[in-house]
């Protein structure tokens, strides 16, 4: 099926993700130790918490692509979005760290002038994601992947994260000692909104929540089929990255089954072919006049 093919391509955005943190994590924490910065430092505790979200999200991208079994009749599509889930846990825990660390130095005024070689690794960082970035939101879109569209946009916030360190470093080069600790406050409270926002968008699919623009959008379409009459109701969730839709129409009452039928595969021809929806159930009843 074309949705499992989806989900082994969007693995390769996953494990680009956790390579290029493995590496940034580790030169960004070592140049941090040694050149002093703790803007640098929280930026590298950062990388560090997304090698675990990446991890997760390629574990969840793995199990969603196992079939139907006879405990799983809709298959394990929403495993992607429960690793968003726990991505979003972990995000959040280390961005707390990163606060109190960060707000300790600057009530205890424990400043100092970092080596200026934490500036330029942070403008490198920078420039990595920034690069990883682009790829995985262009590869989220193709493969219509909700947990690798959430990476990307990690990625994107990690890019600002190592600019705004880059930025604190460099002021701490002019005398303003406080910006470096400040700067490594700011990517504390980006971790913790990007843990929030992603929290959000997880829990908002696990319950069931779905895009109310998109329904009516769905309803439109069905009402065009000249053998639908009403359009008594459309309900939509999410299965990972599969749009699952179950719709009640009113045709007419003396038509056959079979032309009944052919009004419902009509109808799933077109949410395929114009809104790339492929599951639909579609419940025909007859129309009554009210009396």
């Amino acid at each position: 099926m074309n949705e499992y093919e989806n989900l082994k391509k969007g693995e390769k955005g996953a494990w680009i993700s956790i390579i290029a943190y493995l590496l940034l994590a580790v030169v960004k924490l070592s140049i941090a130790y040694i050149g002093g910065s703790s803007a640098l430092r929280a930026d590298g505790l950062n990388n560090t918490t997304d090698i675990i979200a990446s991890l997760a999200v390629l574990i969840g991208l793995r199990i969603s692509r196992k079939p139907p079994d006879e405990d799983h009749h809709y298959g394990h599509f929403r495993a992607e979005t429960i690793a968003s889930l726990i991505a979003a846990f972990i995000m959040m825990t280390v961005g707390f760290e990163v606060l109190y660390g960060t707000f300790q130095s600057m009530w205890t005024s424990d400043y100092s002038q970092p080596d200026m070689v934490t500036a330029w690794t942070a403008l490198a960082g920078a420039g990595v994601m920034i690069g990883v970035y682009r790829f995985n939101l262009k590869l989220s879109k193709k493969i219509s992947s909700a947990s690798l569209y959430a990476a990307a946009q990690d990625n994107r916030s990690d890019a600002l994260v190592s600019l705004g360190a880059f930025t604190g470093i460099i002021g701490t080069q002019f005398g303003l000692y406080w910006l470096d600790p400040l700067a490594g406050f700011i990517v504390g409270i980006i971790i913790c909104k990007t843990a929030w926002d992603i929290f959000s968008d997880s829990t908002h699919t696990l319950t069931d929540g779905f895009d109310e623009d998109l329904l009516q959008d769905i309803r439109h379409h069905i009402s065009k089929n000249p053998g639908v009459w009403v359009v008594k109701d459309v309900k939509g969730r999410l299965q990972g990255n599969i749009i699952l839709i179950d719709v009640t129409i009113l045709v007419d009452p003396h038509i056959t089954v079979q032309e009944g039928h052919e009004i419902t595969d009509e109808i799933e021809d077109m949410l395929e072919d114009e809104l790339n929806i492929r599951f639909a159930q579609i419940h025909i009843e007859p129309y009554e006049e009210e009396v």
